[in-house]
């Protein structure tokens, strides 16, 4: 207690005895901050032995692998391209309720504390060394987070509760100061910000990756892409551009953090069922035949009207020139790839071996692929859902069969074969949209890669199915656009779209879920019309 003026009260610092209610919310503050020690600790830790060794990442990685389609479809439902932010962000908020609860348990059961401390380093670790890419360390950063917390836990809840140690070791009770103890937490979680920000300033990996990127120029195409034709754009406002930047492309991959992959220790290897194992290094890659191609991408986990999709001019190497190196047997049927974060994808050798422009992608719009689109190198195959086809950083392709492996998503409930089913969409005017009456801009998108669009209707309410006018199509691989104008009346009104391929087949009616194969069912959106 510090002096004070005769007549004046006394301020007292100290906090209320621990078996108060008064101790419980330092003692919180205590196991929340000894969470960021273990966090930043491991994260130093990672950054000096092991970058993939990351606990928050390894467990968030792993989440994702256990997460079953069901839940997926949800997450991606409810948050779309953020469902990765949502998914750190409720992470992080789980691990402050646990540490904030470690720190009022360890006032009066602190063996248990530790224990529950200790079991959340063993299961950071357990995640890290059961990721496809750790490495001999991975589990050492998560059990160097864990001491660290651990002693700044004990330390601030033994100042929360006034426990300091005697000169012959055993903690004695004395009064908790508020001051000691806010100090102390203030140190310590500076402490934990400075490791972390140190292990960022330590990791080189991603300064590596970025760099060489920056200076990575791509090779002149042997076979450029046709232009596109002016015709291929409709004029109706709200309707998304033809070819779709890097920057608005969707990302939808079991990668809860962007693997850094250096593009001067890539390596690809084509090996299985095949007559001559083939190993192919960046710079050789760069320096074979390349093609560019406009083709668009399409995720199984699109909903009927939705936006997961995409158009991009990419540049690379036919994949169908790399197998005819390897020779595939004659059993052969599959190719399963796998991305360098472990992910794995299974394509119809067929597929991958016939005319269309299956690639080895390394450019993206005239650039090189970003970062998080498959940097520095991914898989683009028309006509295939991209959880089958569209590996991004991909390190390994083996010659298979469908009755011998299973790709992850298969394994989860999807099917093994995923063909892009004839669809359509109204992006313009937009669901709950007031138009006045009279002529009315429609128009949207369609598309059946690889097989084309023939023709797109529209609906209003239960009326007669009228054609739209097509725009010019760029190719087979990529969609079209098309407009239509409606003579709207006052009132409420629903409009339909339905497209036909050149095959003759018409969008079904028929509502399914994008599980196990990709959504069906006409896109609608409801407008009213003012008078």
């Amino acid at each position: 207690m510090e002096p004070h003026a005769a007549g004046t009260p006394a301020v007292d610092h100290r906090v209320d005895a621990p078996s108060g209610r008064g101790s419980r919310g330092p003692s919180a503050v205590a196991g929340l901050v000894a969470a960021g020690v273990t966090l930043g600790a491991a994260h130093l830790t990672a950054a000096l032995l092991e970058p993939r060794g990351t606990p928050l990442t390894a467990v968030g990685d792993a989440f994702v692998d256990l997460t079953p389609a069901w839940l997926k479809d949800l997450a991606i439902a409810a948050f779309g391209v953020a469902d990765k932010v949502a998914l750190l962000v409720g992470m992080v908020v789980v691990l402050g309720l646990a540490a904030a609860g470690l720190g009022v348990l360890a006032r009066t059961r602190p063996g248990l504390a530790r224990a529950g401390v200790l079991a959340i380093g063993l299961l950071g670790a357990a995640a890290a060394v059961t990721r496809p890419s750790a490495g001999p360390l991975a589990a050492v950063p998560s059990l160097v987070g864990a001491a660290a917390g651990l002693l700044a836990l004990g330390r601030l809840v033994g100042l929360a509760a006034g426990r300091t140690r005697g000169s012959a070791g055993p903690a004695v009770p004395t009064g908790p100061d508020r001051r000691a103890f806010l100090g102390a937490a203030a140190l310590t979680a500076a402490a934990a910000v400075l490791a972390g920000a140190a292990g960022s300033a330590v990791g080189s990996l991603g300064r590596t990756v970025d760099a060489a990127r920056t200076a990575l120029r791509l090779p002149r195409p042997a076979r450029p892409a046709a232009p596109v034709p002016a015709a291929a754009s409709v004029a109706v406002p709200g309707v998304g551009p033809l070819v779709t930047p890097a920057d608005a492309f969707f990302r939808i991959d079991t990668a809860l953090t962007v693997p850094r992959v250096d593009p001067a220790t890539w390596e690809l290897r084509v090996h299985g069922l095949v007559e001559q194992e083939v190993r192919l290094p960046f710079d050789e890659l760069l320096a074979s035949r390349l093609v560019e191609a406009h083709v668009t991408l399409a995720c199984v986990s699109n909903p009927v009207g939705g936006d997961l999709i995409g158009n991009a001019r990419w540049l690379g190497l036919p994949v169908r020139e790399l197998l005819a190196r390897a020779r595939p047997l004659a059993d052969a049927d599959m190719v399963l790839s796998t991305s360098a974060d472990g992910f794995t994808a299974s394509t119809p050798l067929e597929v991958l071996t016939d005319d269309r422009d299956a690639l080895l992608a390394v450019g993206m719009n005239g650039e090189p692929l970003p970062l998080q689109h498959g940097f520095p190198v991914r898989m683009v195959v028309p006509g295939l859902y991209g959880f089958v086809s569209a590996t991004k950083w991909v390190v390994d392709l083996e010659v298979t069969r469908f009755a011998d492996a299973q790709a992850y998503w298969t394994v989860r409930g999807w099917s093994e074969r995923g063909p892009v089913k004839t669809s359509s969409r109204i992006e313009a005017p937009r669901p709950g949209a007031r138009v006045a009456a009279g002529r009315v801009a429609v128009g949207g998108t369609a598309w059946a890669q690889h097989t084309g669009i023939a023709g797109v209707e529209v609906q209003v309410d239960d009326g007669p199915w009228r054609a739209a006018d097509l725009a010019a199509p760029i190719s087979v691989d990529t969609w079209r656009q098309w407009s239509w104008t409606w003579d709207a009346t006052p009132g409420e009104h629903v409009l339909r779209v339905r497209a036909t391929d050149t095959t003759g087949r018409t969008q079904t009616e028929e509502r399914q879920d994008v599980v196990p194969d990709g959504a069906t069912g006409w896109h609608e959106v409801r407008v009213s019309v003012d008078a």
